[in-house]
C-alpha cells in the first residue's frame, strides 16, 4: 500500500489530458455551443436493462425520510430538460458512473462528453463528431457504413432478416455461446461486440449507423431503403474501440414511456433492480423537446487513442484500485 497514493497515469499523460480538455472546450466555444453543468445525483436513473446504476442514500440532517438517489450514467435526461426549456445547442464534459464496470477499457467513474444540436439529424451530427476527432488530433477520417453493411462485411448475413437460429449458430461458432435465449437482440449484440466490432478494427475509424429498431434506445425509428425498421442511431469505432454513441433523438413522450416500461420488463426477467421512471424527463418531452440529435463520447477513450495507451487506468489520475 506504500505506493498506492501515486497516480497510475504519468504526469506527461495528465498534462496531455489537460490540454485535450482545453481544446475540446475551445472547439465548442468556436461553434457557439455552450457548456452546461447538470446534477450527478437524480431521483431516477436509466432503465437500460444492461446498465447498472449506483445508488446513494440521502439522509437529511433535520427531520425527514431518507431518499434513494442515483448517480447518473449520462447527463442526457437533465440536458434534454434544458433543451425543452429552450437552451439551444449545449454540451457537458464531466464525470458519470456505471456500477460494476471495471476492465482495461472501463472504470466505474469516467469522463463523458455529451452534446445536443437542435435542427441536426444523425448524419449531420456524425459530421461534427468527425470534425471534433480531427480537431483533437485524430488522423483517420471516419468511414460510414450501416449496421447491415457491417454484418454483411464481417459475417456475410443481413442482421435484419437472418433467422434467430442462424444468429445462434454463428454465436456458437465464433463465441462458443451455448446458452439459451429467445431474444433476438441477445444474439445480435453478442455477435456485434465479439465478432463485428473487432472485424471493423482494420478500417481505422468507422461510424456504424441505422441499428435495428429494437436497439433504438432513445432514437427515433424509420424504415430504411430496404423496408427494415431501423433506429436512427450511430456508434463510432476507432481501431476497434467504441468511442461514441449518438441518436437522432426521439421526441415522442408516449413512445419514450413505452420504451422505458419495456426496459423494466426486461430488467424484471433478468432479476435486476427496477429503476423509477424519470417523470421529469417525460414531462419535458411532453412539453416539447425540439427536433435534435445528440451524442455521448467517452473522453478517456479518446485520450487512450490519441496517446497510444492500452488501458483506461493509464489516462486517469486514480482508477478504482487507487481511489
Amino acid at each position: 500500500m506504500s505506493e498506492q497514493w501515486q497516480p497510475q497515469a504519468s504526469m506527461a499523460t495528465l498534462r496531455q489530458r489537460a490540454q485535450l480538455l482545453a481544446r475540446t472546450r475551445a472547439f465548442f466555444a468556436e461553434l457557439g455551443v455552450w457548456e452546461v453543468d447538470t446534477p450527478l445525483l437524480a431521483s431516477a436513473g436509466v432503465t437500460d436493462p444492461y446498465l447498472n446504476v449506483m445508488e446513494v442514500a440521502y439522509i437529511p440532517e433535520a427531520a425527514g425520510e431518507a431518499r434513494t438517489l442515483y448517480l447518473q450514467t449520462s447527463p442526457e435526461y437533465a440536458m434534454k430538460r434544458l433543451l425543452a426549456a429552450g437552451s439551444g445547442p449545449i454540451y457537458q464534459l464531466g464525470k458519470v458512473f456505471r456500477n460494476g464496470e471495471r476492465s482495461p477499457r472501463h472504470n466505474p467513474e469516467f469522463t463523458l462528453l455529451e452534446w445536443y444540436r437542435p435542427g441536426f439529424n444523425d448524419q449531420q451530427l456524425m459530421d461534427e463528431v468527425a470534425a471534433l476527432w480531427h480537431a483533437l488530433g485524430g488522423m483517420e477520417p471516419p468511414l460510414r457504413i450501416s449496421y447491415r453493411e457491417a454484418f454483411e462485411r464481417v459475417l456475410a448475413i443481413d442482421p435484419h432478416e437472418a433467422p434467430i437460429t442462424q444468429l445462434q449458430a454463428l454465436a456458437r461458432q465464433h463465441c462458443g455461446a451455448e446458452f439459451a435465449d429467445e431474444r433476438r437482440d441477445t444474439w445480435l449484440e453478442l455477435l456485434m461486440s465479439q465478432v463485428v466490432e473487432p472485424g471493423l478494427a482494420p478500417l481505422g475509424a468507422v461510424f456504424v449507423y441505422d441499428f435495428p429498431a429494437t436497439q433504438a434506445a432513445l432514437a427515433r425509428v424509420v424504415e430504411d431503403e430496404r423496408g427494415a425498421r431501423v433506429g436512427k442511431r450511430f456508434e463510432l469505432y476507432i481501431r476497434g474501440l467504441e468511442v461514441a454513441n449518438g441518436y437522432w433523438e426521439l421526441t415522442d413522450a408516449q413512445e419514450q414511456r413505452r420504451r422505458f416500461q419495456a426496459d423494466l420488463a426486461v430488467r424484471a426477467q433478468l432479476q435486476r433492480r427496477l429503476i423509477p421512471l424519470d417523470e421529469r424527463l417525460l414531462a419535458a418531452m411532453q412539453a416539447g423537446l425540439p427536433d435534435c440529435a445528440g451524442v455521448a463520447v467517452g473522453f478517456d477513450r479518446l485520450l487512450m487513442l490519441l496517446s497510444g495507451k492500452q488501458e483506461i487506468a493509464e489516462v486517469i489520475p486514480f482508477a478504482l484500485e487507487r481511489c
